[in-house]
């Protein structure tokens, strides 16, 4: 027996906790697990960028999705106002027509139009306007992602464009999983992090990144900043990671 635990510990490690044990033909069977690692805090090391998946926006339009308050509209905003220098400013488009005071607002100081598009048919049409090199960025209505009609409803809007989720940081961990999870099996590939200057803890950042996402930028109070391993850790070296 001592043999066999020798073994189990030799092929799947210290942590491995043995369930049960029988003799087999003069031989040891043992069922063994390994103990889940979830609630063990994720380091994020300056030197070792690839322990995260982080990736520019895509160069495509970008259709931000998000539920309700993660910051949505001000990250178009925040975009908007990048891109408002370039050669062919940038074409801002709304799909959420029920909600077009707060980006009313904010394009009329930056001197710059919108489009609404209340519908796919609408979006489609106003994407074939897009000038050569021009950044297109859409704002959508929020979706609960659990919630089956929101989530069909955005379907056709993710067919057209690159969609990226926008979560706040400082989230629980296994909500943000769950959430990135649920954009994720809708075509999500890209997160934009928001709150990333007030968050007190980072795991659920983690957390989503772990659930297929690629981690892109973050939302501060002043900007967007493109997201590395480097900047995580230095800006968040204070921060909880569990």
């Amino acid at each position: 027996m001592a043999a066999a635990i020798a073994e189990l510990r030799l092929t799947l490690g210290e942590d491995a906790v043995l369930l049960d044990s029988r003799e087999v033909n003069g031989m040891v069977e043992v069922t063994a697990a390994i103990p889940a690692q979830e609630d063990e805090p994720w380091e994020i090391l300056p030197d070792a960028p690839a322990s995260l998946p982080f990736a520019p926006l895509p160069d495509a339009p970008l259709l931000l999705l998000g539920q309700a308050g993660a910051g949505k509209t001000t990250a178009v905003v925040k975009l908007a106002t990048r891109h408002k220098g370039a050669a062919v400013a940038p074409l801002v488009i709304t799909t959420d027509a029920a909600r077009l005071d707060h980006l009313a607002a904010c394009m009329r100081a930056l001197g710059l139009g919108f489009v609404v598009a209340a519908n796919a048919t609408a979006l489609r049409k106003a994407l074939s306007r897009a000038m050569p090199g021009q950044q297109v960025i859409i704002d959508t209505p929020a979706c609960n992602p659990f919630d089956h009609a929101q989530a069909r409803a955005l379907l056709p809007l993710i067919a057209q464009a690159a969609p990226v989720l926008v979560q706040p940081a400082g989230l629980c961990a296994d909500e943000a999983r769950e959430e990135a999870l649920a954009f994720h099996a809708m075509g999500v590939r890209h997160l934009l992090v928001t709150r990333a200057d007030i968050a007190r803890r980072g795991a659920s950042v983690l957390a989503a990144a772990r659930a297929g996402l690629a981690l892109t930028e973050a939302g501060t109070a002043d900007a967007l900043q493109p997201l590395s391993a480097a900047w995580l850790a230095a800006r968040w070296k204070d921060v909880s990671w569990t």
